[in-house]
C-alpha cells in the first residue's frame, strides 16, 4: 500500500501522475483540510475536492482547480445579487459542495462524507482527511491575520507574511484511518505540495508525525522547489516567512520542522558532492566537498560526514536523470547516465536508512 500526504494543485497533479501507474485500491491519499472554508453557507474542501475531481478523471486541467467543462451562471447570479464572488465555484463544483453541507448537517463526519462522495462520483483510491476537527491555515501579514484562501485567492499572494499557524491543531485528532495509514504503508510519499500550507497541517495534528516515526515503510518526499524557487505559488515566499531556505533542505527542514536543529543539504554533481549542515543560508554550520569518484567510496564518505553532524533531515539534488516515479522500483536513482558506474545508483535510500530521517529528493 502506497499511503500520500498531499494538497493542493501541486499535490493533485502528482496524484493524477501517480495513478497512471498504481492501481487505485493500492492508494490511500491524506488530504489537508487546513483551507476548508465556509462559502454562501456551505462547507468548502478545496484540496479534497481536487484529489476527487482527479482521481474520478473530472478536474480541470486548464485552471488546475473545479469540475472540467463547468458552468459559473450561479456565481454570476451571486455577483448580482450583491454576493462576493472572488472564490470562484462553479455550477458542478457547487452541487459537491452543497451535498457536502447537508451531509454534515444530518451529523456524518468529514471522513464520511468524504468517502460517500468519493463512491458517488467511481474513485477507488481511499481519500482521508486530515483530521475531523476544523484546523484553519491562518496567514498574518501587515493587513492582519487572513485565511489562507483570502491571502491565497483573494489578494492574489501579494501581501508579505509575517507567520503562519494552524489554528485548532493542537486539539485536533488524526481522521479515523490515518495513523494506520501511515503505520503499516509499505511507501510514504510527501506530495510536491507547498510544504508550509498543504503538508504543514497534515504534520500538525497530533500523532501524525508519531507515525511517520514508527512505519516500516519507506519514505520519500518529492520537492517543489527546484533551483531556488517554487515550481508554482507561494512555497518559497512561506518558507522564507518561517525562517526556511528556499530549497531541497529547506523543505526537508520544514518536514521535520525542529525549531534550530539543522538540516543536511546535499549537491550530488558529477564533479564532486556539496554538503551542508545547518538552519538556513546565514548558519551553516559544517560543510565537505567529496571528489566524485565510485558510488561507494562517495556515498560512504558522504554519509560519514551527516553521521558526524546530526541533523533532523536531508535535501539531495542530484545529477541525473533521476527516476522520480514513486511507483517504479528505482524510485530516487539515478537512470542512465554516461558517468561510469552511477546508473541506477539510489540517491535516496542509502541517507535514509543510515541516518534514519526524512530524505527529501
Amino acid at each position: 500500500m502506497i499511503t500520500v500526504l498531499t494538497g493542493g494543485t501541486g499535490g493533485a497533479k502528482f496524484i493524477e501522475g501517480l495513478q497512471q501507474g498504481i492501481a487505485p485500491e493500492e492508494l490511500t491519499l491524506i488530504v489537508n483540510t487546513g483551507d476548508d472554508l465556509l462559502w454562501w453557507g456551505l462547507y468548502v474542501s478545496p484540496d479534497i475536492d481536487s484529489i476527487t475531481y482527479v482521481l474520478s478523471g473530472m478536474l480541470s486541467k486548464e485552471r488546475g482547480w473545479g469540475v472540467k467543462g463547468d458552468t459559473f451562471f450561479c456565481m454570476q447570479h451571486m455577483g448580482q445579487l450583491g454576493q462576493p464572488i472572488w472564490f470562484h465555484a462553479g455550477d458542478r463544483d457547487l452541487a459537491v459542495h452543497i451535498l457536502r453541507s447537508k451531509l454534515l448537517a444530518e451529523g456524518k463526519t468529514l471522513s464520511e462524507v468524504t468517502a460517500e462522495i468519493a463512491d458517488k462520483l467511481g474513485v477507488k483510491a481511499r481519500i482521508l482527511p486530515m483530521s475531523n476537527s476544523r484546523v484553519e491555515t491562518r496567514v498574518l501579514t501587515p493587513l492582519g491575520e487572513l485565511s489562507f484562501e483570502e491571502y491565497f485567492v483573494q489578494r492574489w499572494y501579494q501581501d508579505p507574511v509575517e507567520s503562519v499557524r494552524f489554528a485548532g491543531a493542537a486539539d485536533a485528532e488524526p481522521a479515523p484511518g490515518v495513523i494506520d495509514a501511515i503505520v503499516n504503508a509499505d511507501l510514504v510519499l510527501l506530495a510536491p505540495s507547498n510544504p508550509i500550507t498543504s503538508i504543514g497541517p497534515i504534520l500538525a495534528v497530533p500523532g501524525v508525525r508519531e507515525a511517520l516515526h514508527k512505519t516500516k515503510g519507506r519514505i520519500a518526499a518529492v520537492s517543489p522547489i527546484v533551483a531556488g524557487e517554487a515550481v508554482a505559488g507561494p512555497a518559497g515566499i512561506l518558507m522564507a516567512a518561517q525562517g526556511l531556505p528556499v530549497s531541497v533542505a529547506g523543505v526537508a527542514q520544514a518536514y521535520q520542522a525542529v525549531p534550530g536543529v539543522p538540516a543536511g543539504g546535499l549537491e550530488a554533481g558529477g564533479t564532486k558532492f556539496v554538503c551542508a549542515v545547518g538552519t538556513g543560508p546565514d548558519d551553516v554550520r559544517a560543510s565537505l566537498c567529496v571528489p566524485t569518484t565510485t558510488p561507494e567510496a562517495t556515498l560512504a564518505r558522504t554519509i560519514a560526514f551527516f553521521r558526524a553532524h546530526p541533523v533532523s533531515a536531508v535535501g539531495v539534488a542530484s545529477f541525473g536523470p533521476l527516476d522520480l516515479d514513486p511507483a517504479s522500483p528505482i524510485f530516487g536513482s539515478i537512470t542512465d547516465t554516461p558517468k561510469p558506474g552511477w546508473s541506477r545508483v539510489d540517491m535516496a535510500g542509502p541517507f535514509q536508512r543510515a541516518l534514519g530521517v526524512p530524505v527529501a529528493i
